[in-house]
């Protein structure tokens, strides 16, 4: 098997974060939005993990690590969220947000 070339990988990271950030504009739902953060912050770690490769050191692992754990806390704050947020309102379309009040 042939190793992946660090453009290759770049442009598949870029792929990936540019989907992400097109769901996180267009949709309305808040799970949707939730999973393009997620999309996102992968295609970050797999750009970590190419730089740290091209120069042989383990600091695009360890940052990979960090957005894991990032990754974790978002979804667990997300999940409280979209669980509140249907509570109140009923739905998850994201334009029920304006009618919040603080």
């Amino acid at each position: 098997m042939a190793p992946v070339s660090i453009d290759n990988g770049l442009m598949v990271a870029w792929a990936l974060f540019v989907l992400g950030f097109i769901g996180v504009l267009v949709r309305r739902d808040l799970v949707f939005v939730l999973m393009s953060i997620e999309v996102m912050l992968n295609a970050a770690g797999l750009a970590f993990i190419l730089a740290g490769a091209k120069w042989g050191k383990p600091d695009g692992q360890v940052m990979f690590l960090f957005i894991l754990a990032t990754a974790a806390a978002e979804v667990a704050l997300g999940l409280g969220l979209v669980l509140r947020f249907h509570h109140k309102f009923k739905t998850l379309d994201t334009d029920a947000a304006s009618k919040m009040r603080g």
